[in-house]
């Protein structure tokens, strides 16, 4: 049974959506690009159709990929889910960022409410460099970057925010009952469990379609002021304990976890179509990502790796190369595949330099612009190189390509 508080959500959303609908989007001539980055939690590389999937279970995200362009070889910069999510909104290697696991600043960003902090109030975040170009910024799902008051989104640059500071699986002391709070902007609405329930038993839950309104809502009022914006969308259905909402569940191949899949994946395919409907398509980009490899963990409630060692918490590559889909109607050729080497940091750079927007020179980054690759579908060689800290010791993993073209 759908709790008071979901049901409130989702029928003042419901509202909002028919209200916006009904205005003709005034986007179409506007320089500044909106930027859309779809991060999945836990999802691997071999969980989608187009990535070798043989359940085919993703046919919004395979069309998805047939509009635009996917990248093979695209990693991210920690097999660990907080890290590398600062280092997208940074695009600096953990190392610099200073949010890695097994350091006093925050030593187990594998479990955030342990985290003495949360991200450092000296890193400049995507959002608040977006700004400068007239962004509005929201982000629709899963912070991790610290859970205290001082460093939630809307103190780094997002306008704003519907979803939790951490992981819907809870502190490990408080399983069944833990205190995750949900927050709408600044004002906490209920917790995990209780107000937005997840029935660990059945693993249905209704936040992916609550994820999915909160987006197309957002959507909708910016396509009405024809202001360029940026999306963060981060939901964690296929993180554990996986959980889908009830339509959903046992209608994958693959268990409770492709039933998440599945709906993460219909839930896509409703964000395109939104931006297509309102004349949004030609004007954003839209990236597909996940954090970090599935957790093999789970067993046959996690995900595919594809034909990759190992996953989640190692930096085999089945840890740390995610899948990555490129879209952007008229101007990413359809039906490319682009084996550039690329990371998660490189999303910061190029989404500042589509907002023309100068990084900050005082800062080193660690992501590059990718819109040679995106637009152009050029390659070049690259080194990628990550710093991992992992049960006290630092693994280097380095990553390098020579691109050989034949005439």
């Amino acid at each position: 049974m759908m709790s008071s508080s979901v049901s409130s959500h989702i029928v003042s959303i419901t509202l909002t959506l028919a209200f916006s609908v009904a205005v003709t989007a005034n986007n179409g001539n506007t320089s500044k690009p909106n930027i859309i980055i779809m991060l999945m939690d836990d999802m691997g590389w071999g969980d989608l159709g187009v990535f070798g999937n043989p359940a085919m279970e993703t046919p919004n995200l395979d069309r998805m990929a047939a509009e635009g362009m996917i990248f093979p070889n695209f990693y991210t910069a920690n097999p660990l889910c907080s890290p590398s999510r600062a280092a997208l909104l940074t695009g600096r290697l953990p190392i610099r960022n200073g949010f890695y696991t097994s350091n006093a600043h925050a030593r187990n960003a594998y479990t955030p409410q342990y985290i003495v902090e949360g991200i450092s109030n000296t890193e400049i975040l995507l959002p608040k460099m977006l700004h400068k170009a007239g962004y509005v910024s929201k982000i629709v799902g899963k912070w991790h970057l610290g859970h205290r008051a001082s460093f939630l989104p809307l103190k780094h640059g997002f306008h704003e925010w519907f979803g939790s500071p951490n992981c819907h699986f809870g502190p490990f002391n408080d399983l069944d009952r833990p205190n995750i709070p949900v927050y709408d902007g600044a004002q906490m609405v209920g917790r995990y469990y209780e107000e937005f329930p997840i029935d660990k038993k059945t693993g249905e839950s209704n936040l992916t379609q609550l994820y999915l309104q909160h987006a197309l809502e957002f959507i909708n009022r910016q396509a009405v002021t024809g202001t360029p914006f940026f999306l963060y969308w981060a939901p964690d259905a296929t993180h554990a304990p996986v959980y889908a909402s009830r339509r959903f569940l046992g209608t994958s191949q693959r268990g409770i976890y492709g039933d998440a899949v599945r709906e993460l994946d219909q839930a896509v395919g409703a964000l395109l179509e939104r931006l297509h409907s309102l004349d949004l398509h030609s004007n954003s980009l839209v990236f597909f990502t996940s954090d970090n490899g599935a957790a093999l963990i789970s067993g046959p409630k996690g995900g595919s790796n594809g034909p990759f060692l190992c996953g989640k918490e190692t930096t085999f590559e089945g840890g740390m190369r995610e899948p990555a889909i490129a879209w952007w109607p008229s101007h990413i050729p359809p039906g490319r595949v682009n084996h550039q080497l690329a990371t998660v940091m490189d999303l910061f750079t190029t989404s500042l330099v589509l907002a023309g927007v100068t990084p900050p020179s005082s800062t080193p980054l660690d992501g590059i612009d990718l819109t040679p690759a995106l637009l152009h579908t050029r390659t070049w060689d690259r080194c990628i190189c990550a710093f991992v800290c992992l049960d006290g010791c630092f693994i280097l993993m380095s990553v390098q390509f020579e691109i050989v073209q034949n005439d």
